[in-house]
């Protein structure tokens, strides 16, 4: 199920793997592949890829979902020859390619996406293995509608300054923030529109959906389902 929003859609392909499309046809990617979600895809229609960290580093499910001109926005700590999985090094990757750092501010595809870099990580530290640097969150615009996706990340006093019209809600919990949190995040940020991603796709982020549905609804912030 595709969800809209204005004049911007929305499909969350599993895991991190959230493709959003603009008005004008502009279409950026979240952290795409691993797990199978990509098994079969092959859009390459991607004008903007952005990935957040080495878990979600799939050079796979990059070439899957980037067109021939497209820019991959990879965070600094990002290090493919210390993945414990086939992977390409990124100078392997055909793309325009810009490593990024928390606070960065980038201006992509003639103005019609912005890119700002947001901390992401396990708090405390010693809760898991997203240890401060590892990665990142992305709040960026399309078309001029911005969306936010955290990243792997517990809740951090940061995200509540954030300004954004569409929240990819982390509700997978384990390694990063659960449903409570989100809906934490969701009442703080204000968006006014959420889509929970980030769950179910392995046994690690099972999460119950519905309850987080009703934990937002409660919370008179409109939110969207994209499930098969």
């Amino acid at each position: 199920m595709t969800v809209h929003f204005g004049e911007v859609t929305i499909d969350w392909l599993g895991y991190a793997t959230a493709r959003i499309e603009g008005k004008d046809g502009t279409v950026v990617y979240t952290d795409p592949g691993r797990y199978g979600v990509l098994d079969g895809y092959d859009a390459r229609d991607g004008d903007v890829v952005l990935v957040t960290h080495d878990h979600h580093y799939d050079s796979d499910g990059i070439r899957r979902v980037a067109n021939d001109d497209a820019t991959v926005v990879v965070y600094e700590a990002v290090d493919p020859s210390g993945i414990d999985r086939p992977v390409e090094m990124l100078d392997e990757l055909p793309y325009d390619l810009v490593r990024t750092a928390v606070d960065d501010e980038l201006m992509l595809i003639d103005e019609t996406v912005t890119v700002a870099v947001t901390p992401a990580q396990n708090l405390p530290p010693e809760r898991g293995s997203h240890v401060p640097g590892f990665g990142c969150g992305y709040r960026f615009t399309v078309d001029g509608t911005a969306v936010y996706w955290p990243g792997d990340t517990d809740r951090l006093e940061e995200f509540d300054a954030i300004e954004t019209s569409v929240l990819l809600a982390n509700i997978g919990g384990g390694p990063v923030m659960d449903r409570h949190d989100a809906a934490a995040i969701a009442e703080a940020v204000g968006p006014d529109l959420v889509v929970p991603i980030h769950y179910d796709t392995i046994p690690m982020l099972e999460a119950d959906s519905a309850a987080f549905v009703v934990d937002v609804a409660c919370r008179s912030i409109p939110i969207s389902l994209d499930e098969n």
